[in-house]
């Protein structure tokens, strides 16, 4: 069975054990979805959003969080964890980005194509693949495949990465054979099993609905 044909038929048992997802494309700052990621990082979604939310509301423009102190960036990020480290970090790219505009809109990257997008995301320091491609398919609909760490174990127990060991590795040669259409779903599914069912320890595999497709099962 080829990549995509597997990948297809994983997506559509997703879908019916968490059901459909509606992918939403927004027309607001892709910054925002920068920001958002950068706090996601080694963290839960509930703290990562928790540490948004406080951001936004101390610094409610992008101005007023250039211009704010580093211990006011790390108070406000505090519940997210590791606040020192993203705290400089989200720092340093404004800093980057009024260096390279004079501005933070960036709402005419929707005006580019997804590489040009790539392209210019990628020229910032600490702004990786995933972070991209979490911009790109959350903050833009468009049709990236963020690789992260439950999409990365799944994947891996499914036998779907071709040897590749790394996330990076993987993002790039998983997100070309998912199906049209899929990207937004079959990621949000594929991090909703690997929470509830594919789990690090102990994963559920006697109750997972891709136990019949599945590589690590089956061994």
């Amino acid at each position: 069975m080829d990549s995509q044909t597997a990948i297809g038929r994983i997506g559509a048992l997703l879908r019916q054990a968490y059901g459909p997802r509606r992918q939403v494309r927004r027309r607001d700052n892709p910054l925002d979805w920068v920001i958002r990621t950068l706090l996601s990082q080694n963290t839960t979604s509930a703290n990562s959003e928790r540490a948004y939310e406080t951001l936004r509301l101390r610094f409610p423009t992008f101005e007023d969080m250039h211009g704010a102190p580093l211990r006011g960036l790390i108070s406000a990020i505090r519940s997210g964890g590791l606040a020192n480290q993203k705290a400089v970090r989200i720092k340093a790219l404004l800093e980057e980005i009024w260096a390279a505009q004079g501005h933070f809109d960036l709402t005419f990257l929707r005006d580019l194509s997804d590489e040009e997008v790539r392209a210019y995301l990628g020229r910032f320091k600490g702004i990786g693949s995933k972070t991209v491609a979490c911009v790109l398919l959350f903050g833009m609909g468009r049709s990236a495949f963020p690789v992260d760490t439950h999409v990365f174990r799944v994947s891996r127990r499914l036998g779907l990465l071709n040897g590749q060991h790394t996330p990076e590795a993987a993002q790039a040669f998983l997100e070309p054979h998912v199906p049209p259409g899929e990207h937004y779903a079959l990621h949000l599914n594929l991090v909703e099993h690997g929470r509830r069912v594919c789990r690090a320890q102990r994963p559920l595999c006697d109750s997972c609905p891709l136990a019949r497709l599945c590589a690590s099962v089956r061994t």
